[in-house]
């Protein structure tokens, strides 16, 4: 009996320390203010295509880089990754859609219906692509352009307008949820870059320069089955230790069904790191609020987790970025 014991207690701490190990957040350090500002400038793209350079990663999507893009259309099937617009006030929607009817069908003599939209886009609910001018740090902005080139008149510099061409380059999806066997992640559930590496290896697809990276949380999935909650307050997402291997992989653009951050943070007095890295230091664009449940759906039938990306932001000068609908195509 005694043996039995020492055998069952061995054989416990073997299986407690094996489930230790599959447990990234065993082996992440607490990361602080001061990492992040250490990471700023470690993970800087600052001068790599110039001083004046106002692409950022962009420049990463080379004419090469596109063809490359064109050829992973093999069925001519496409699928759209920007969420419904909807003009009814939620916890996850505080600033819907304005949607006004001005020309109707109603006691109408001439040809045409006319109506009037307008959004304030950046938060938590509409599709859209913030431009390299939406946040500042320590009075920079990317490639260390003063913030205060952000003025009433909109930005005189890294607008969304330098994105009038586009964008059309491979995407990938990163599906947390179908890595991790559930339906969607909780709210708070950091995303390491042990997480990514093992997404590579299932997924037998290599992340590399100039793509497009779309990381499914499933938080359109868990609305649809317990109702909205405040996302920004408690999401799952990237943990700040994921912004090396963005740099690593030379990513172009990141995207989410959230706003890639996890809220909250994990990093006392940074309220969101992945935004301040990716879009202060390397210039890299960031889609937020996709809705990655069809795409999810398509790349599992298909087994195959890379398509054609294009996406057309609103050229509008000085703007901190757009609303917009991304297109997979298959």
């Amino acid at each position: 009996m005694a043996v039995f014991c020492v055998l069952a207690f061995a054989l416990y701490g073997m299986l407690f320390s094996a489930s230790a190990v599959q447990q990234p957040a065993s082996s992440q350090p607490k990361l602080t203010k001061a990492d992040i500002d250490r990471m700023m400038k470690e993970l800087s793209n600052w001068g790599r295509w110039g001083k004046e350079d106002q692409l950022g990663a962009l420049n990463l999507i080379t004419p090469a880089k596109r063809k490359q893009a064109a050829l992973l259309v093999k069925e001519g099937v496409s699928v759209s990754l920007a969420h419904e617009t909807n003009t009814e006030t939620a916890p996850d929607n505080t600033q819907p859609y304005e949607h006004s009817m001005t020309l109707t069908g109603v006691g109408n003599r001439s040809q045409f219906s006319l109506d009037k939209i307008g959004v304030s886009f950046h938060g938590y609910q509409h599709t859209h692509l913030d431009a390299l001018c939406h946040m500042f740090w320590q009075g920079k902005m990317y490639n260390g352009f003063a913030q205060e080139e952000v003025t009433k008149e909109g930005a005189a510099k890294l607008s969304i307008s330098n994105l009038k061409q586009g964008v059309f380059t491979r995407g990938i999806l990163i599906d947390l949820p179908k890595l991790k066997g559930v339906p969607y992640l909780e709210p708070g559930t950091p995303i390491y870059p042990e997480d990514l590496d093992a997404w590579e290896k299932k997924a037998k697809i290599k992340v590399g320069a100039g793509d497009v990276i779309f990381i499914r949380t499933g938080r359109w999935a868990r609305r649809a089955a317990v109702g909205p909650w405040n996302v920004s307050a408690n999401s799952a997402g990237l943990h700040a230790s994921c912004a090396k291997w963005i740099r690593e992989r030379d990513v172009a653009i990141i995207g989410s069904d959230v706003a890639s951050d996890m809220f909250p943070s994990g990093v006392e007095g940074v309220s969101h790191p992945i935004h301040q890295l990716v879009l202060v230091a390397m210039g890299v664009y960031i889609f937020d609020n996709c809705d990655l449940e069809a795409v999810s759906e398509a790349c599992a039938a298909r087994n195959r987790w890379e398509f054609l990306l294009t996406a057309a932001p609103i050229a509008v000068v000085g703007g901190t970025g757009s609303p917009l609908n991304p297109i997979a195509t298959f």
